[in-house]
């Protein structure tokens, strides 16, 4: 799911709160996730040319303090990313390259801002400011404030959303002069679309020659161009992102620059303008024969909206239907917010009929990585509660059978299997019967019943999703009650 933290949408709901009560609502947002039995979270942490971290390019964020450039008093990212790992989570890095403010007072800035030290890279437009995407030093500031995020943290991903040039709000966009002193002879469409391009080819050999495990994606409008625009575009009528907002995504996915593509299909099943059923289609077969991973942007948001958005079934059809395109590995659900409001139950309803277990995170290829070798000393026994849980987090009073393993050279997490009664030394595992995807050295299985016998399994994967074989089984009865 996307954390927002822009206007405070998501996190922290209230930026000038302690520094505890920020974090306890944080963590609460990732044990709603880890509840989803989600994999992933999103994670803005440089909403309007800002951070959440100690960044030596751009102020610390008005949004964690309230007031742009006063340091929080901790490293909020490091936080962070410790504790959605602690949970197995992906921590996807989240910028906005371009946005600078949703005011328009360049002076209102904090004076560390690149913004009010270089105005002239500024542009205003529909009530906030904008770096003006056409110049090189802006590009330049987008990828050093993200390479230091790179380098610096052990994040799994930087991601991007649908903000490039700004969405249309009446009136061109200011940058004339811009395109005069560097359009090179293009039409302005053409250099706008080439200014976004660049950034994305380039950020993308940058992050990649930095560390290569570290993926890119990005989450654009979910309508490319309307077929009546260009044949090879959606049978759509909406807004298009190749024309309006110069993203030009099918290029990017056709040139490899990225890693995933996380459209926003933020419609409804049969919508006459922008069809749910009809974009998946469309975008199964645009990643169709590459290695960029395509993942789905749900509404979570748009619940209880209207007649079509009553209906708490409404997005568990979404992930129903995508189980007929292969090219579909998954979705991401904005915002965290609504996740954890769960209105009219929707998200209950999407765990009920869909993530009921947990899930692997799909195995990402052409960016190297390899199965760790097998996990060794796989060993399986009764809990009673009050034991430790080797790698588990706080599992007092837990009953259930403790799983426990030696840890695989070079493994970033382990998958874990239960089959029923006592199962061979050595079977294949299924999707079917993954219990755990957790770090560390053990877990506790709760929902193992009173009584029962159950064969675990125990495969090691690295940070790209490369499963190792599994060990030798172990089984165990779980206590009565």
């Amino acid at each position: 799911m996307w954390i927002a933290t822009v206007g405070n949408i998501d996190w922290p709901k209230n930026p000038r709160a302690s520094a505890d009560e920020q974090k306890k609502q944080y963590v609460r947002l990732l044990d709603t996730a880890a509840a989803m039995h989600m994999n992933a979270v999103f994670v803005q942490i440089r909403p309007n040319s800002d951070a959440f971290y100690p960044s030596p390019y751009e102020p610390w964020s008005q949004w964690i303090t309230g007031t742009q450039g006063k340091d929080p008093g901790y490293d909020v990212l490091a936080f962070m990313l410790k504790e959605a790992h602690a949970r197995n989570l992906e921590f996807h890095a989240w910028f906005n390259p371009y946005r600078v403010s949703r005011q328009d007072d360049v002076k209102k800035l904090s004076p560390k801002s690149p913004a009010r030290q270089h105005p002239d890279w500024v542009r205003k437009y529909g009530g906030g400011l904008w770096y003006d995407p056409g110049l090189p030093q802006v590009r330049d500031l987008v990828t050093n404030a993200v390479l230091d995020v790179v380098r610096k943290y052990d994040i799994d991903a930087v991601h991007f959303d649908d903000y490039f040039y700004p969405y249309p709000e009446g009136g061109e966009f200011p940058d004339a002069a811009t395109h005069k002193t560097y359009g090179a002879g293009m039409s302005k469409g053409d250099w706008r679309r080439a200014n976004v391009n660049t950034l994305v080819q380039s950020l993308s050999k940058r992050i990649h020659d930095a560390k290569p495990w570290v993926r890119f994606g990005i989450s654009p409008f979910g309508v490319w161009r309307n077929k009546s625009t260009d044949p090879a575009g959606s049978p759509t009528s909406a807004l298009q992102s190749h024309d309006d907002i110069y993203a030009d995504t099918r290029t990017w996915i056709k040139k490899g620059w990225l890693d995933y593509v996380t459209p926003q299909l933020y419609w409804p099943i049969g919508d006459p303008r922008a069809d749910y059923a009809k974009l998946v289609a469309w975008w199964a077969a645009q990643v169709k024969g590459t290695r960029v991973q395509l993942t789905i942007g749900q509404a979570a948001y748009r619940v209880g909206e209207d007649a079509t958005w009553r209906n708490p079934a409404e997005l568990s059809r979404h992930l129903t239907l995508n189980a007929k395109y292969p090219q579909v590995q998954g979705d991401v659900f904005f915002s965290a917010s609504d996740i954890a409001a769960n209105r009219r139950g929707f998200a209950a309803r999407i765990r009920a009929d869909h993530y009921a277990r947990p899930a692997l995170r799909p195995v990402v290829d052409g960016r190297g990585g390899a199965a760790p070798p097998a996990v060794q000393n796989t060993a399986a026994a009764p809990a009673d509660g009050g034991q430790s849980g080797d790698g588990v987090k706080d599992v007092k009073a837990v009953k259930g059978v403790k799983v426990t393993w030696r840890a695989s050279e070079g493994a970033a997490s382990y998958g874990v299997y239960r089959v029923d009664g006592k199962g061979p030394a050595c079977a294949a595992v299924r999707p079917a019967d993954l219990v755990a995807d957790v770090r560390g050295g053990g877990i506790v299985d709760p929902s193992a019943k009173p009584g029962r016998t159950y064969t675990y399994y125990v495969t090691a994967l690295d940070r790209l999703g490369h499963q190792s074989g599994p060990a030798r089984g172990a089984t165990a009865t779980a206590p009565q009650g």
